[in-house]
């Protein structure tokens, strides 16, 4: 094999990886997009348990025996 076939050889496997490095990079980027959706979604998710919750933060008990354990 002469020089310049091994040359034209090396470039054309380095564009090949260049072209699959790419196609991966791609998908990565939706994954990363997708996942930050869903976070988006998870907080806004939070952001409204919170505002339904009672302003004490936790459960009311109008008598001893209805409180929980502690290990609870």
């Amino acid at each position: 094999m002469n020089p310049i076939d091994a040359t034209d050889q090396r470039l054309t496997d380095l564009e090949i990886k260049l072209s699959f490095q790419e196609d991966l990079l791609d998908q990565l980027n939706q994954v990363v997009v997708r996942q930050q959706q869903e976070m988006d979604l998870l907080m806004r998710q939070v952001r409204q348990l919170r505002q339904q919750m009672p302003e004490g933060g936790g459960q009311t008990f109008s008598r001893a025996s209805e409180e929980l354990p502690p290990h609870y």
